[in-house]
């Protein structure tokens, strides 16, 4: 066991003795270490129950033969961090979180790893680090939040957001915002809709390192402890077997999560941080890949923000399972991988239904015969865009309108709330990229108020940041080159047009070649926001072309 180098021999004498300084006996130590990896905090209502999750998972392990070991990972709530200065630190943390498993995975010799995640930054976090360790490991999640119930409509995060956007407009009163504060979020678990944590997660599902269920069963449902239980009893048999997390996670695996990813219409954040977890696993996956597999991977969800179903109403048509059994109908996924239950994602699938066409479209009769995120190109966006195309009207997948230049998420919002956004208009935020920002800010803020004000069919938003997964409307994030770095997007002037076409996958700034060189001579980099501390260090490493692969810092 690779723990042997911590517990066997007479020189472990001393290691053996702070073992039992914590209570551990002989019969303890003398088992397979298995740590549990825990985002378990009192900050973040996706995280505020996995303790539960945790201690079930524990048992699992220790039915199975194993020594559970509990360690924590940080997590930050990007929604309590949205719109300020903090959501500068949500996605450098995904780096701190890989870090710190590979620095405690191998201070302390484990043998095998279950990851209890469950929020936006934290799922990739951890799976970039087990991946750089390659232990036999499985995920278990704390499963989505219920929708809340406000005014007789089911409710969520991204519609407070948008609540704010109507009361500014004058179209909701302030008991009617409150109703919205007490209300929307009715409970723990990761943000009831297909955002950033709930996509991730079903990820995971779909890669084969979390059993099925992991995706979609809701976080209070008795049925997530047994799902946790079961985890810790398969990362045991996965030990036996020799069975490690870069066995599954081979390109064949994400090329499958890609394109369910697309049938699920998830947030453009996967776009952000499946590369990233490509990348420790040692494949190699980029956006080129997305537009491929989208073309020919129908979408067959339109789970809130992209429409009014939500992640419980997933759970009961089947989850992830039956999404991925609609796509076998046109052999669009390998269903000979192998997963976490030691079977092959054919053998998971046989008894599999679709219990709810409404929830699930039929691969016959989807929403669209392309996949619900597009990466778009042009001269705004050389190396890469990204959009949930399955969350934009109709009417706006083709756009040109004027452009509405701020630098900065703050500006923007004021001018938004102000009234200053008229019906056509090209938001175009800039400098809020890795770099730039420094950071990436996420920014469900002014899409939001957008929504909100009944401006989300009329208005397009670009930014050298990201969106929030919560977002809907015409909103194109992760524009790179971004602005920091002399891209195009730094060359926007008000007034300049912007042609967007989500079909053709282009977005142009109609501005001729030596009129942009001209823009460019006369542009000052700008200096840096952050000029200390962890930030600043992030910063002067990170580019915008590569936030899609681990940096070490």
């Amino acid at each position: 066991m690779k723990s042997d180098r911590v517990k066997v021999g007479a020189a472990r004498t001393p290691h053996r003795s702070l073992f039992k300084a914590m209570g551990y006996i002989d019969e303890e130590i003398q088992k397979p270490l298995v740590a549990v990896v825990t985002a378990k905090s009192e900050i973040v209502p996706g995280h505020s129950h996995l303790d539960k999750i945790t201690e079930a998972v524990k048992t699992g392990v220790r039915i199975a033969g194993g020594t559970p070991i509990e360690i924590p990972a940080i997590g930050v709530c990007d929604g309590i961090a949205m719109g300020h200065e903090g959501m500068r630190y949500s996605l450098v943390t995904r780096e701190l979180i890989a870090d710190s498993i590979e620095c405690m995975a191998t201070a302390h010799a484990f043998d095998a790893m279950v990851l209890v995640p469950n929020c936006d930054k934290i799922v990739p976090g951890m799976l970039m680090g087990a991946a750089r360790m390659n232990l036999p490991t499985a995920v278990v999640s704390g499963g989505p939040m219920l929708s809340g119930m406000v005014n007789g409509k089911k409710s969520n995060l991204s519609v407070t957001f948008e609540a704010v956007g109507a009361f500014n407009a004058g179209k909701i009163t302030e008991d009617e915002l409150k109703e919205y504060e007490n209300h929307a979020c009715p409970g723990c678990g990761s943000c009831s809709g297909m955002y950033t944590a709930n996509s991730m997660n079903c990820m995971c599902e779909v890669l084969g390192i979390a059993l099925p269920g992991n995706g979609a069963t809701p976080a209070v449902f008795a049925e997530r402890i047994r799902l946790a239980k079961y985890t810790g009893i398969a990362v045991m048999e996965m030990l036996e077997k020799d069975i490690k997390m870069r066995d599954i996670l081979n390109e064949k695996a994400f090329r499958n999560s890609l394109t369910v990813d697309m049938a699920l219409g998830c947030s453009t954040n996967t776009m952000l941080h499946l590369p990233a977890v490509a990348h420790e696993a040692g494949v190699h996956i980029n956006l080129d890949m997305a537009n491929e597999i989208s073309a020919k991977t129908p979408n067959l969800c339109h789970l809130a923000p992209a429409g009014s179903d939500h992640m419980e109403d997933l759970h009961f048509a089947g989850g992830v399972a039956a999404v991925m059994k609609e796509l076998t109908k046109k052999d669009l996924l390998d269903t000979s991988l192998m997963t976490v239950t030691g079977k092959t994602i054919a053998e998971n699938l046989e008894k599999v239904t679709n219990k709810n066409p409404e929830v699930i479209r039929p691969i016959e009769n989807p929403y669209s015969a392309t996949g619900g995120i597009a990466v778009l190109k042009g001269n705004l966006a050389k190396d890469a865009c990204v959009v949930k195309r399955s969350a934009v009207a109709p009417e706006m997948l083709v756009h040109t309108g004027k452009a509405k230049v701020f630098n900065g998420e703050e500006e923007a919002t004021a001018a938004i709330l102000g009234g200053k956004i008229e019906k056509g208009d090209v938001v175009v935020i800039r400098y809020e990229g890795p770099k730039g920002g420094p950071g990436m800010r996420e920014m469900l803020e002014p899409t939001a108020c957008l929504a909100g004000m009944g401006l989300d069919k009329d208005v397009a938003l670009i930014t050298d940041g990201r969106f929030s997964g919560a977002t809907r409307g015409a909103s194109i994030g992760h524009v790179s080159p971004e602005a920091a770095e002399g891209g195009v997007i730094a060359l926007v002037e008000d007034g300049d047009l912007i042609s967007i076409d989500m079909n053709a996958c282009t977005i142009n700034l109609e501005v001729d070649e030596e009129e942009l060189a001209k823009r460019k001579e006369a542009w000052v980099k700008p200096e840096p926001k952050v000029k200390t501390g962890y930030l600043a260090r992030y910063a002067s490493l990170v580019t915008s072309a590569n936030t899609g692969a681990i940096f070490k810092l």
